[in-house]
């Protein structure tokens, strides 16, 4: 632990899944949590916001009441950037890139939505040589 707490295993797993299935994606440790990055782009990390850094975030000041909620961060462009932010939760907008948001990820998370996310992000961070290999 590396001071803040640390999302479930089994959560970093399954995204690593999806992360890793992409052309020369790997994971590492970040500052907390977990993060894929292709080169040196990151294009998903799984963290636990805590109460007190959610009020950074565009969409939830609070986190509902909770201490902290584990998260997915990717990068979004264009129309679906613009309609992710609007639908707030569980998405939320941290306010330190203009084209990172970031996923609740518990009970009501659509599985089959993460895939496409993470895809989508590595697609925006790729180099086009890897992007058109998917």
């Amino acid at each position: 632990m590396r001071g803040r707490p640390e999302p479930d295993p089994a959560l970093v797993a399954r995204v690593g899944r999806v992360a890793l299935a992409l052309p020369e994606a790997y994971e590492e440790d970040a500052w907390t949590g977990v993060r894929w990055r292709v080169r040196t782009r990151t294009f998903a990390h799984v963290l636990v916001l805590t109460a007190d850094r959610a009020r950074e975030y565009a969409g939830s000041p609070t986190l509902g009441g909770l201490d902290a909620v584990p998260v997915v961060t990717f990068r979004a462009d264009g129309e679906e950037l613009l309609a992710l932010e609007a639908a707030g939760w569980p998405y939320l907008k941290p306010p330190w890139a203009p084209t990172v948001l970031a996923l609740v990820l518990d009970e009501r998370t659509d599985w089959t939505e993460v895939p496409e996310l993470v895809t989508e992000s590595y697609r925006l961070l790729a180099p086009a040589k890897l992007s058109r290999l998917l």
